[in-house]
């Protein structure tokens, strides 16, 4: 894999995009939504992370952060890690995910054509990291993370996506907090 899109300055601002293995449309339901709500949550509180924006789509999830501890890559790997084994034990053992043979049959799959994988894997490798080493592209990749379920055609007002930080920043109650950038 080149560099282009890989964190070599852990200190740095990056926006980031964690994608899920064959664009499985799994955030469709709240309880893994919600497992990575409460993984932000942990790694702001215990691992330093500054969440300065998110958005959690049905196949990927979005975000702008920073590593108080400039080990971003560190905490980015271990949020996927934790987040992987957390999502597949509930979707891949509970009666009420419809979807579970399905899911194992498309998480095995890609796993088998992936080294750093083991017999499942959920989320792509790469987290399409980029430096984002101004104010412009920072309030640029905000504002595109927080119109992508507008332009995905969920909502009218991005304010309105539940699972984003628009609604911190419309001054709303949002479902986390996130840190002032």
């Amino acid at each position: 894999m080149g560099s282009a899109y890989q964190i070599q300055n852990q200190e740095a601002v990056y926006f980031c995009t964690f994608q899920v293995v064959g664009w499985v449309d799994i955030f469709t339901r709240k309880e893994y939504r919600d497992i990575i709500l409460q993984s932000f949550s942990w790694c702001r509180e215990q691992k330093e992370l500054e969440l300065f924006a998110y958005v959690i789509m049905s196949n990927h999830v979005h975000v702008v952060v920073r590593s108080k501890t400039g080990n971003l890559s560190d905490t980015i790997r271990d949020l996927k890690k934790f987040t992987a084994k957390k999502i597949l034990g509930l979707a891949l053992t509970s009666s009420q995910e419809s979807r579970r043979d399905w899911m194992k049959v498309v998480f095995a799959y890609h796993a088998k054509y992936n080294k750093r994988a083991g017999e499942i894997q959920f989320w792509t490798h790469e987290n399409h990291a980029v430096e984002l080493s101004s104010n412009t592209m920072i309030d640029s990749r905000i504002q595109y993370i927080h119109q992508n379920p507008v332009r995905a055609g969920l909502v009218e007002k991005a304010e309105d996506y539940l699972y984003s930080s628009a609604r911190n920043y419309a001054g709303l109650a949002g479902l986390i907090e996130v840190d002032d950038i």
